[in-house]
């Protein structure tokens, strides 16, 4: 059963990223209404008769995240049933389905009633999170084995703290940059790394486009900082554990490929390959990130058990 719940949960984790993908690849090609204001259907019809790229896409998504739903729904039964001894696979598995829902009931809102540009930018961060959790689950079913020995590590309270904030803001910064792309800010400003690099300082002028876009520079450049700081202070503190170095080694470098592929986005006037591999990237940080926040909820509760 062990080796069912390994190659389901590997499945599922790379399934959701399809469907992370599948959904910024919506937006960006505005393929959104590909389909109509019908749902689940396409224009009413199982087979439509007018096939068009948009159609393609949106159809296409709906397919993957509906059998990625399958998947993740099994994965959370047997997960519960077989390893729900183990304290964080229950709460895991009720996530995985509850954020994959909430994701699909958005998207469907969308596309039946319409909804605005600040509730739609919602949408990226609920799959992200629901990524993670099937990702963390992921990693509870091969820590059976003992292939991450996560149990010996003790992460001090202020380093906790700085996970567990530092997840928040990204989700903050993970929905502006959403918001970029629905309000149609992604190319408003031609410079990097100012709106206008002639005139850096002429806040005065900028529209609310370029207002969204700016902000959203500027919150990933506090991530990048954030992420800095904690690659130098793991360095130093945890010289001798290779889960916490090589782990945040690889979320650091992450974070680095991040700014240059949101520099690219601009100087390449969106392009498409350069901006799904942006949303990617994201993702495989904020995961990371969680596994992050999970080891430090063990140390928080071995703290708790001492007093």
């Amino acid at each position: 059963m062990i080796k069912l719940l390994k190659w389901l949960s590997v499945l599922s984790s790379l399934g959701m990223l399809f469907v992370l993908i599948g959904g910024a690849l919506v937006t960006k090609t505005e393929s959104g209404m590909g389909c109509g204001r019908s749902w689940p259907l396409c224009h009413g019809q199982i087979i439509p008769s007018n096939i068009t790229p948009e159609l393609i896409i949106e159809m296409a998504h709906r397919l993957v995240s509906g059998g990625v739903g399958l998947f993740v729904l099994v994965l959370s039964i047997l997960a519960w049933r077989y390893i729900g001894h183990i304290r964080e696979t229950k709460l895991l598995a009720f996530l995985s389905i509850f954020f994959l829902v909430a994701q699909g009931l958005i998207g469907a809102a969308a596309v039946k009633f319409g909804q605005s540009d600040f509730v739609l930018a919602m949408h990226f961060g609920i799959s992200l999170i629901s990524f993670a959790s099937i990702f963390l689950l992921t990693l509870l079913i091969f820590e059976i084995d003992r292939k991450f020995d996560a149990e010996s590590l003790y992460i001090d309270r202020s380093l906790r703290i700085q996970f567990y904030s530092l997840a928040i803001y990204t989700l903050a910064v993970v929905y502006t940059g959403a918001l970029v792309r629905h309000v149609g800010a992604s190319v408003v400003c031609t410079g990097w790394p100012f709106c206008d690099n002639s005139s850096p300082l002429q806040l005065g002028s900028f529209n609310m486009h370029e207002w969204v876009q700016m902000g959203h520079r500027l919150a990933a450049g506090l991530i990048f900082v954030w992420a800095a700081y904690l690659f130098i202070r793991i360095r130093k503190q945890y010289k001798s554990n290779g889960v916490m170095r090589t782990g945040w080694s690889l979320a650091f470098l992450l974070m680095i490929l991040q700014v240059f592929l949101g520099a690219m986005i601009i100087v390449t006037q969106l392009n498409l390959f350069i901006a799904l591999l942006h949303a990617l990237v994201i993702a495989c940080f904020f995961s990371i990130l969680t596994y992050f926040i999970l080891l430090s909820s063990r140390s928080a509760k071995y703290d708790k058990n001492l007093k």
